[in-house]
């Protein structure tokens, strides 16, 4: 996994910076409930995001574990980020209107005790809005996706929809709508997913063949079309 604190110095700019996050969030605040007055947003990062998930009413808390994140985090939030692990949430039970994740679940070993904490600071009524499906969202037709192909992994992603859906209901969270969102900046480049191969961040077991393959793909330097991200939200009953 990613040192964050290291990473946080580039993570905006890598990461589709303004236009990703404004696409982001206004399909995650499409999800949250119009009276939802207080909102958690789990492993906020940058807060690039964070920040825009607010309305009349409604100002977001963001929580992450990386102090690097905090430190940019802070002051886009005017200082409500903290630093928390999102397995044991500082907060007591049914607090939030509204919890939010985003790019989080499919980063974890086992996402089952992340819902279940989100479930537990949700008030009755409130939802949980989390992004599924990411690693799928890559693939999105291209050269790039069919050479990598025979290197994805078989094992389910643990933030694939079904499974998600699947440990929100052992916590009495049911189906409550769904989004989409472009992943603008994201679509990937062969030359920069031939880099992370050889650095063994990615497609591990392709190693230099992988990398010397993606490198010699037609135009290497152009990334290819930018995913689009799937949204679910889950309210408490």
């Amino acid at each position: 996994m990613l040192d964050y604190d290291q990473e946080a110095r580039r993570y905006d700019a890598t990461r589709g910076g303004e236009p990703r996050a404004e696409a982001a969030a206004a399909a995650v605040l499409g999800l949250v409930p119009p009276t939802a007055r207080t909102l958690l947003d789990l492993a906020c990062g940058t807060g690039l995001v964070t920040r825009r998930l607010t309305r009349e009413g409604l100002r977001p808390i963001g929580v992450d574990r990386a102090a690097g994140m905090l430190r940019a985090a802070a002051p886009r939030l005017s200082g409500a980020a903290f630093r928390a692990d999102v397995h044991r949430l500082p907060f007591a039970d049914a607090t939030f209107d509204a919890v939010t994740a985003v790019w989080l679940l499919h980063l974890l070993p086992d996402a089952a005790p992340v819902v279940a904490e989100a479930a537990r600071v949700l008030r009755p009524g409130g939802v949980l809005v989390t992004t599924v499906d990411k690693a799928a969202a890559h693939l999105v037709g291209s050269d790039l996706c069919a050479l990598v192909a025979p290197y994805t992994g078989r094992r389910p992603a643990t933030d694939a929809a079904d499974t998600v859906t699947a440990l929100a209901a052992r916590h009495g969270l049911r189906p409550h709508g769904s989004a989409t969102f472009v992943g603008h900046g994201q679509g990937r480049t062969p030359a920069l997913l031939a880099r992370d191969v050889r650095a063994g961040r990615t497609y591990a077991k392709g190693g230099e063949e992988l990398a010397a393959r993606l490198e010699a793909l037609p135009d290497p330097q152009r990334p290819r079309s930018d995913p689009t991200y799937q949204v679910r939200a889950y309210v408490m009953a």
